[in-house]
């Protein structure tokens, strides 16, 4: 029987290039910017308050919410 617990390797999981990534994000960002825009300008318009979260952050949130599923998938 062979003892492999002395000589396990470090085995690396798969993950994507860091440059990729922002690259993903940074284009899902800025095609879900305009649409954030619009979002917050209803809901601006509905409420007719500006506690609403802004559109950057609607963008941001979105990019970051879709740019892993990209990768995972």
């Amino acid at each position: 029987m062979t003892d492999q617990t002395s000589d396990m390797h470090m085995v690396r999981t798969h993950r994507a290039p860091r440059a990729e990534f922002t690259v993903y994000f940074a284009i899902i960002f800025l095609a879900a910017l305009p649409l954030a825009v619009i979002a917050w300008a209803l809901a601006l318009v509905k409420q007719g308050d500006l506690n609403t979260k802004g559109p950057i952050s609607r963008a941001w949130s979105q990019a970051r919410i879709i740019t892993p599923m990209i990768f995972s998938a």
